[in-house]
């Protein structure tokens, strides 16, 4: 039987599969990518070097170890999440005393603190010592108006704010007149909710509140 020169074999192989060509060339004798017998073209090439590509990343496919999954820090509920730290403070506290502990009592102040936040109406009007809001609503943001606002008072006053309230019939008159610490500018500029933030005592007064010793 006559016998065919490998190049012969190797260009048959070639019609059949491009990919064939490419290994059957590597594996030739001196007619690799950088052989005697010529370089490769262009395009066998760029073909070879997909083909170990694809042979390397399966590879590496093989053998990566799947990484654990992240895990997110937010609740998605800023009420729901509020709640949670509180829960977890009181039960890392081994002198938590469960039978006077009252997270509804929480949950119900941070549903006031979402009516004033987001649903209370404020009309301000400058004065020339101060400001005056009236903060007013309907139905359970009226009700939360005249929960926080008054309470709130307190608060300023610990910071050496001149401040008061008075009763609407669906709401409260927030007054805040000018002093040293606190220009007309300030005022202006911090309108109701701004005034609302001040001071630290939020926190705190949750954790009172959710330990059964605080309601506002």
């Amino acid at each position: 039987m006559p016998t065919f020169p490998w190049k012969t074999a190797l260009a048959a192989a070639a019609l059949l599969s491009g990919s064939v060509y490419v290994v059957a060339a590597q594996l030739a004798p001196g007619n690799g990518p950088n052989g005697p017998n010529g370089p490769m073209s262009g395009d066998h090439r760029a073909m070879h070097q997909r083909m170990m590509q694809g042979q390397t990343g399966a590879q590496s496919g093989m053998h990566a170890q799947p990484s654990a999954a992240a895990l997110p820090e937010s609740s998605g509920q800023d009420a729901f999440g509020a709640i949670q730290e509180i829960v977890q403070i009181l039960e890392a506290d081994p002198a938590t005393d469960w039978s006077k502990v009252n997270i509804a009592a929480l949950r119900a102040h941070l549903i006031d603190m979402n009516e004033v936040t987001l649903h209370a109406k404020a009309d301000v009007r400058m004065t020339d010592d101060g400001i005056v809001i009236a903060v007013t609503g309907e139905g359970r943001t009226r009700d939360a108006i005249k929960r926080m606002v008054p309470a709130h008072v307190h608060e300023l006053a610990s910071l050496g704010w001149n401040a008061n309230t008075s009763e609407l019939p669906d709401g409260v008159t927030l007054t805040v007149t000018a002093n040293n610490a606190v220009s007309l500018a300030k005022l202006k500029a911090l309108g109701f909710i701004g005034i609302m933030v001040q001071g630290g005592h939020h926190q705190p007064h949750h954790l009172m509140m959710a330990k059964g010793a605080f309601v506002h």
